[in-house]
Order: C-alpha cells, then structure tokens, then sequence
C-alpha cells in the first residue's frame, strides 16, 4: 500500500541497535535510547537535501521506519510488534558539523528541513514478522549498507514495549530502529537510496527505493546561534574509519585531516635508533621529567626493543555486575587490540596486579598482526609460551595463567591511565629496552631525541678510551682537555 501518513505526531528515532554499528562505535548500550525528529523534517521519495553552507559533515543512516497502527501504551516486548501497522523505508541524515550544539539531543544536527526522507511505499506488516526484514542503502549506485532485523540488539517489539512505557505511541507514529554500518558522509551531488523489503517473505514486498539527491545550500547560519563546528575526530567518525576518510580524501570526496602529525616521525626515529632508554630518561631528568618510568615490567625477549605512540586501554578492579556489563560482546579489550594502528603500543593499565592475565595468544596475535610496535601491561600475560613464539615485543610483570575476570574488568580505552607508576596518554611516546620502559610527552621528542643521540655518540666515544686503558677520572665526566679532544675528533669526522 502506499505510504498515506503525511504528518505523523512524532517521529522517534534509536541511537545504536545494529550489532555491526555498535562494534563500528565501539560501545555497546545495555538498554536502547532515543531522540525526538520534527515533522518538519519529513521529505519524500525523490527529494532533495541541502547540505548547509558552512558544513563539512552530511551523513546519510538507511533504516527501517515502523508505522504504528493500533495505540500502544504499557505493552509487552512479546506484544510490541502488534501495533506496528507497516513498514517503510527510512534515512536519518545529520550534520556531524552540529553535533555539539545540543549535546545528545541532535535537534540541529538532525532535525533540518528534510532531514527525514520516507517511504515511497509502505508494507503491511500481517503475517511477516519483525525479524524478516531487510534494509539497503546505496550511494551513487554502490551497495553500501545490507543488513537485517534478526541481527537487532533490540527488536522491534521491545522499542515499541520500551517506548510505551513513557508514552501514547500513537496511530501514525513512526520510530526510526537504528542504522547498520556502512552509514558515511554524502557530498553535493551524491544520489542516496535507501529500500527495505522482506525477501524471504510471500511475494517479497519491498518499498521500493527512497531516492534523496544531495545539494549545497547557500544560507549561511548566523551569529546568534551555535555555529558548525568540524574536527578530525568527527571527520573520521562521520565517514566511519581513518581508512574511509582517507580513501574519500584521495577521491576528492572529503577534507584532509588538520592535525599536525606526530612528531615521532622518520628523522626521530633514525636520531633514537640507537639510543638506550636510560640516555633519555637522563635528558628527561634535566627537564624535571622523573615520573616517567613503568616500573615492574621486563621484555619477552632478550634485545626487545619498542618505539611508538601509546593507545591507552584501562582495566578496573573486578566486580560481578560491572564485568557482566562491561566484560561481553565488543569490550574495551578487544576494542583496543582490534583497532591498534600500525606503530602504536597498547599500554595496559591493570593497577600492578601480576595474579592474572591481561593479554593473552590471540589478542597479541591479532595486535602483530594489526603491525602494533608492541604491548605494555602492569599486568600479567596469559598462554606466555605462545605470545614468546611471536615476534611482538610485550613488557609485562611476567606470566600468570588466570582470565580477565579474576581481578580486572576491562573498562575503556584511549583515555589517560596509570601503568606501573607512571601516568600515560594516548599519543605519548613509549620506549622500550631491556633496562626498562619510558614515557616520551610528544612535545619534548625532538629535542630529547637530538639531545640523547649526542650524548650515546658521546658515551661511546668514552666507552672507547675507557677500552683503551684510560682512567675514568675526568673522563666521566669530561673534563676541558677530554672535552676538547672529544670535539676535535667529532669535528673531524665531519
């Protein structure tokens, strides 16, 4: 039948409910949430959508839109797909640009002036059921979201039962169920379509595709409200991965990051490759950086070596319902190691307990294999054999055969942590040999870098007079005439 709801009361929208979009985000809701859209920002099929002057960040999310039929009110999950009528195509755009300006509530940045397109067909729902269904959404021709209603974190029943019991859901109403991954940014010009049907079901119905054309508005917004606002966090984020982003910047499609890159670049890490860990603590020292040591920790290997940028995963004492809540699914842990980059060092926080694991074969495989510079936890490793078979450098208090959910509950990553006394953000530098493991602040780097390659060159050079016969006194340190000999020497060499 056709779509004939042309205004409905409200227009409900879910936050996370797609399994392959929660692990997208990296964080999994115990139960669902909402957000109001206006009627004002319903569009039909064949539609346009202006991307607004002074936006970067237009994302399109296809999804399934129920239709109410009969009121609902204090309903049941198992009742809850009994009051909904049909079924119809859906796609929640938003400006990522907007975010911040209501915090959660998403008025700005979802509730413009066709920000809803909807339908063009709606199914009746009798005799098909709420995990039959099917949503797809393609861009400029390219499949690029297909996913399906069985695979809900929350099913259809259970919004409409959850939803119930704060309001009338009403004749007309229509809830939004949450978006797949796959959801991107679109630019000017891009045509977005969007179809839901139930394959499996008799006849196949489908609502055919919900066409939306993306254009660029020329209104700017004025000075008396909130003002887009765009960094490279919501840029990675709003076209769903580093990667994306940067395959839609070599495209044309999306705007280079802004940030500076991390100075642990080429020509730091040339000065440092031959450097030990106890010349830049010392020029650290000077700078009154004496904190900086993880204590406790000892390599894998003799002669393991790390350098890189930490990515911060941070465990929290052991408790039954934190860790029922937080230990499943796509937790911090496995989020951490699953999205390492190339270069990084998972520092694990886990308070200096040494009686259980905190990584284990698989987890230091998939880091490997993720091209992780290596793994630091105060904590202990677990299938210790296996992770020494590996090539990874991991610093830890040693071997300890327990799981997780002996003493720690893994809580969330990419925050600033304690590992082993010392206090770690994420992009600091870590640095690594068999005298121990220090911290590098990034804006210190080049200079301690420069500093600490002098001075190995020139405690090499003393090494080699000491090996020589001559006495240390006034050479370690050197005294004017060594010091002079030294620069001679140095110069000489060019």
């Amino acid at each position: 039948m056709t779509y004939g709801i042309e205004t409905p009361g409200k227009i409900i929208a879910v936050h996370l409910n797609y399994p392959s979009r929660i692990q997208q985000r990296g964080r999994t809701p115990q139960f669902p949430s909402y957000f109001l859209k206006p009627a004002s920002s319903l569009a039909a099929t064949g539609g346009i959508i202006e991307r607004p002057a002074g936006t970067e960040l237009l994302a399109f999310e296809g999804e399934v839109a129920l239709v109410i039929g009969a009121p609902a009110r204090w309903v049941s999950p198992e009742d809850g797909w009994k009051h909904v009528a049909s079924v119809t195509a859906a796609n929640d755009f938003g400006i990522y640009d907007l975010r911040a300006a209501d915090k959660g509530s998403n008025v700005r940045n979802k509730g413009g002036d066709g920000f809803t397109p909807i339908g063009p067909a709606a199914i009746d729902t009798a005799g098909i059921s709420q995990d039959d269904w099917r949503v797809r959404t393609w861009v400029n021709g390219e499949l690029v979201q297909d996913d399906t209603s069985d695979t809900l974190k929350f099913s259809f029943g259970q919004l409409v039962a959850d939803l119930s019991q704060h309001m009338t859901l009403e004749t007309g109403d229509v809830i939004l169920t949450g978006t797949p991954a796959g959801s991107s940014v679109a630019v000017p010009g891009d045509v977005v379509e969007v179809e839901v049907d139930a394959p499996n079901a008799a006849g196949a119905p489908s609502t055919g595709r919900l066409v939306t054309t993306v254009t660029q508005g020329t209104t700017a917004f004025g000075d008396f409200g909130s003002a887009p606002q765009v960094n490279d966090l919501q840029r990675i984020e709003a076209w769903g991965s580093e990667e994306e982003h940067a395959a839609a910047v070599a495209a044309g499609r999306a705007t280079p990051l802004e940030e500076a890159p991390h100075p642990l670049n080429d020509e730091v890490r040339a000065l440092l490759a031959n450097v030990a860990v106890a010349t830049v603590s010392a020029a650290l020292r000077k700078r009154g950086y004496v904190d900086i040591f993880i204590d406790g920790v000892h390599p894998n290997h003799d002669g393991d070596q790390i350098l890189g940028v930490a990515k911060t995963l941070r465990m929290i004492p052991f408790r039954p319902d934190l860790f029922k809540s937080h230990a499943g699914g796509f937790n911090a842990q496995k989020r951490a190691f699953d999205t390492v980059l190339p270069g990084e060092v998972i520092v694990v926080e886990a308070r200096g307990v040494r009686g259980t694991g905190t990584v284990g074969d698989v987890l230091a495989l998939r880091a490997q294999v993720r091209g992780a510079a290596g793994i630091v936890t105060d904590g202990g490793v677990r299938d210790y054999s296996a992770v020494t078979e590996f090539d990874i450098p991991v610093f830890s208090q040693g071997a300890h055969p327990s799981v997780l959910g002996r003493k720690h509950v893994p809580w969330e990553t990419d925050v600033t942590i304690a590992c082993g006394g010392a206090a770690v953000q994420p992009g600091d530098v870590i640095m690594g040999d068999r005298d121990g493991v220090i911290v590098i602040p990034p804006f210190l780097l080049a200079e301690v870098a420069a500093e600490a390659a002098a001075q190995e060159l020139q405690d090499e050079w003393v090494a080699a007079r000491v090996a020589e016969g001559e006495a240390v006194d006034g050479l370690f340190p050197m005294n004017a005439q060594w010091r002079a000999r030294y620069d001679a020497e140095l110069a000489a060499r060019g």
